[in-house]
């Protein structure tokens, strides 16, 4: 199978890296790919967002499916494009994909099929939405309705910083994503991104992660695209999963089919644990990053095979995964997600063997420089990734690969993981 994988990001970068690994892989396209996509496929100078161009392509080489990483595309239509030059693509129509790129339309369709969700109020004008954030006494949270690069949730302590984030979007850093918003009740517990596979008729889940959006660490300062993943989360108990799949999940795949849905591709569904139960707090309409370069890893199944069948509308069987736990570190621009420098020269220091069979740096916001060098490119840089038995093991051996990773300006969490590490029982056999 020809393969043309959309985005450049580390997401791309883990998932390339997964379906290089298929057999029936005959060649990866990428596009726009970065360096290291590069080394396991063809990478393709067309934007993400250039519709018509990769369609083209598509055409041109005979793509036999086409995988989407990022948002963007899908909610410009490109699947329904791809759809209609009758090639397969692992990502929803437009359609569907609002239930990402409208967050007044995923809390609507949720109110709609009685999904749980936190209760909330929408807003057409930032003034409406101020003055009935004048009202409130409490914590609040914020969000634009359209897509902000996962940055446009504010986690607002009080009526100030709920205010202060109106104004920050009616200043256009979201522009016109943050001209509507949704004001919703803060929930307490903890949060578990569940990505699933969904064929149109069937959502199989991945195993449950844990994202970590703020820059500083215990989860502090500004949200971020993501800051470091880990996989599998021990408060996702079977009892939790049962409860997801009764309440969320079977209202979820009823909701599509009701409302002419026919999802294909990666569903995401941002679960809060709450003392009242699982809510779902946002959906997305492909893979999270950086959760994803956790979770590919752990597949032990063909994730090329997977997208295929999701895409032609046949996933019959369920996904296997690894034992063991795996966890993504991200390393980031100094000043991000504010101002920040690039160009700056990345080397990475020999790695060991058996560290090199258990690590992974999926490139995110990387670049090529003049003379052929790596070179910084974007406020994330890297995902350094790795496997271990437990969630301790793959702690330590991804900070001994990011110890190998120098850049200037560099920065990264160093409590990736902690709260799980914090639950593991005192008396565990080594």
């Amino acid at each position: 199978m020809n393969v043309l994988l959309i985005g450049s990001g580390g997401r791309e970068h883990a998932l390339a890296w997964k379906l290089a690994q298929s057999p029936l892989l005959t060649r990866l396209h990428a596009a726009p790919g970065n360096p290291g996509i590069a080394e396991i496929a063809r990478l393709v100078p067309i934007k993400a967002n250039d519709i018509e161009r990769i369609v083209a392509y598509a055409i041109q080489e005979k793509i036999d499916l086409v995988v989407v990483g990022p948002e963007e595309p899908l909610s410009l239509g490109l699947a329904d494009r791809l759809e209609e030059s009758g090639v397969p693509c692992f990502g929803p129509k437009l359609q569907a994909a609002r239930l990402e790129s409208s967050k007044i339309f995923a809390k609507d369709f949720m109110t709609r099929h009685g999904i749980p969700t936190p209760s909330y109020r929408t807003f057409s004008s930032i003034g409406e939405a101020r003055r009935h954030v004048e009202t409130l006494t409490g914590p609040t949270v914020v969000k634009a309705d359209g897509l902000a690069q996962g940055k446009g949730v504010v986690v607002a302590a009080d009526r100030g910083e709920a205010l202060e984030a109106l104004d920050d979007m009616e200043s256009g850093r979201f522009g016109d994503a943050g001209m509507s918003v949704v004001i919703e009740e803060m929930l307490t517990g903890e949060e578990v991104s569940l990505l699933t596979f969904s064929d149109g008729d069937n959502l199989f889940p991945m195993l449950p992660a844990q994202d970590h959006k703020r820059i500083g660490e215990g989860d502090t300062g500004l949200n971020t695209g993501g800051m470091g993943a880990y996989t599998p989360v021990s408060v996702f108990t079977p009892e939790v999963a049962g409860t997801v799949e009764e309440t969320i999940i079977q209202p979820l795949l009823k909701g599509l089919r009701e409302e002419n849905m026919d999802y294909r591709g990666c569903l995401y569904i941002g679960l809060m644990l709450s003392p009242g139960g699982p809510k779902v707090i946002e959906f997305n309409a492909r893979f999270g990053d950086p959760e994803t370069q956790a979770l590919m890893p752990m597949l032990k199944s063909d994730l090329l095979d997977i997208a295929y069948s999701c895409a032609t509308g046949k996933l019959t069987n369920k996904p296997e995964w690894r034992d063991g736990s795996a966890v993504c570190v991200v390393m980031a621009s100094a000043g991000y997600p504010g101002s920040y420098s690039t160009g700056h020269v990345i080397h990475e220091d020999a790695v060991p063997e058996e560290l090199g069979k258990n690590s992974w740096a999926f490139h995110a916001g990387t670049a090529l420089g003049s003379n052929g060098e790596t070179v910084t490119s974007g406020g994330r840089v890297l995902g350094i990734t790795a496997y271990g038995a437990a969630i301790d093991k793959a702690l330590e051996r991804a900070y001994a690969r990011a110890a190998l990773v120098r850049f200037e300006g560099r920065s990264f969490r160093r409590d990736i993981g902690r709260r799980e590490v914090n639950r593991i029982p005192a008396d565990r056999e080594v």
